[in-house]
């Protein structure tokens, strides 16, 4: 291949800088979450994930596996075409008239990620509106930038979650505007001020669009996320169903005309294979258990809790939140990699190194994940554990 050394070049200058990512190659126990085998380079071992998004171990719970059976064995495997040619199923339906009902909109549109669903989204928000200005919170998630950013559209940047700032930028902009923003951050783990800047919006005739990613499922009455829990009613929603839900997938909620002209004109909506009817029917069962049983979400802030005040109590340093993530703070890029190292070759303990460009540089991290299914034990052994690593690579 010509400029083979340019690729070579280019990987050798992430593992200098310690950002060179490993997948590790682990199989989850179907059951038994969050332990799991991880096969090494040198042999097969037993870990326990500290690290998984899915929150809640929903992607392993009995009803969903049933459901995704059920639809496995009616409808096969995949959904054999786009979602204008075959691919919508009865599933596709099901799930988006529940995801609407839960975020208490008027339609809700499937996408195969959430990453996907932002991108796609907001390229379409600037067709339909070319002379849109996006107001993009500083901290917000690669799927909005990039979406934001292919659009073509004019962009501004606002300080992460800077109320004063934000109005000043909406003073600013006479035409056509809109916010982009997250609910949880998901590498600091904070939660923005979503009342103040839905009622910004509505001030300045904006139109507001949320990443709930991280809170659908864990925040609210029924798991519809901050803005539930808040009573608030932004004009765009984006969550997933691969966190808190435990499958796979994404969605946008909001006005039907809205969901109507998204799927009408954005091509990596309508050229995309849709979803697998089978995830749709696990994702379908575990949104509704989600919304019926509040004590997964409940347990889940216990388990948070509870791994920070033990942290904090021995001194381990935190990014002190008030949501269920827990950042732990190295600060430079090849001890976090060798302490996530350490923690898995020597310890079956599994967190992954948090790197830039995922964060700013000087601020690497390991984030943490604790859920319901974590027993006290497991984090007894992993703080003890993880102390001794920090004071061997003199981070504490």
């Amino acid at each position: 291949m010509q400029h083979i050394d340019k690729f070579e070049q280019a990987i050798l200058n992430l593992k200098e800088e310690g950002r060179y990512r490993v997948f590790n190659d682990i199989l989850r126990e179907c059951g038994d979450f969050p332990k799991a085998i991880w096969y090494s380079k040198y042999a097969v071992t037993k870990i326990v994930n500290w690290c998984s998004n899915d929150y809640l171990g929903m992607g392993q719970h009995q009803f969903v596996l049933d459901a995704m059976k059920t639809a496995l064995e009616t409808a096969g495997a995949g959904s054999g075409g786009t979602r204008n040619i075959s691919g919508t199923t009865h599933y596709h339906v099901a799930l988006e008239l529940e995801l609407a009902r839960l975020h208490s909109k008027e339609s809700a549109l499937l996408f195969t990620s959430a990453f996907n669903a932002n991108e796609t989204t907001i390229e379409t928000i600037a067709k339909i509106i070319p002379d849109i200005t996006f107001i993009s919170d500083s901290k917000n998630h690669s799927s909005l930038i990039q979406g934001i950013r292919h659009s073509g559209a004019k962009k501004i940047i606002w300080t992460h979650n800077d109320l004063e700032e934000l109005e000043l930028k909406l003073k600013q902009i006479t035409g056509p505007k809109m916010v982009v923003f997250e609910s949880v951050y998901s590498m600091d783990g904070d939660i923005a001020p979503v009342s103040d800047i839905v009622k910004l919006c509505k001030k300045y005739k904006a139109i507001s669009y949320i990443d709930e990613v991280h809170a659908v499922g864990l925040y609210g009455p029924n798991g519809g996320g901050v803005c539930e829990e808040r009573n608030v009613q932004p004009d765009i929603i984006n969550g997933t169903l691969a966190k808190a839900y435990g499958v796979q997938g994404g969605y946008i909620a909001a006005d039907k005309t809205f969901i109507d002209a998204i799927r009408s004109y954005a091509p990596a909506f309508i050229f995309t294979t849709s979803m697998s009817p089978v995830l749709c029917a696990g994702a379908l069962a575990s949104v509704k258990y989600v919304k019926e049983h509040k004590e997964l979400r409940m347990m889940l802030q216990v388990k948070s809790e509870e791994l920070k005040r033990k942290f904090v109590d021995k001194g381990i340093p935190i990014l002190e939140n008030n949501s269920h993530i827990v950042p732990v703070m190295i600060k430079d890029p090849v001890k976090c990699k060798q302490i996530s190292d350490d923690l898995l070759y020597k310890d079956g303990i599994y967190v992954q190194p948090i790197n830039y460009p995922t964060v700013e540089k000087g601020t690497e991290r390991l984030r943490f994940c604790p859920g319901p299914n974590h027993s006290s034990g497991m984090m007894d052994e992993l703080v003890d554990k993880l102390l001794t690593v920090l004071e061997r690579h003199k981070i504490i």
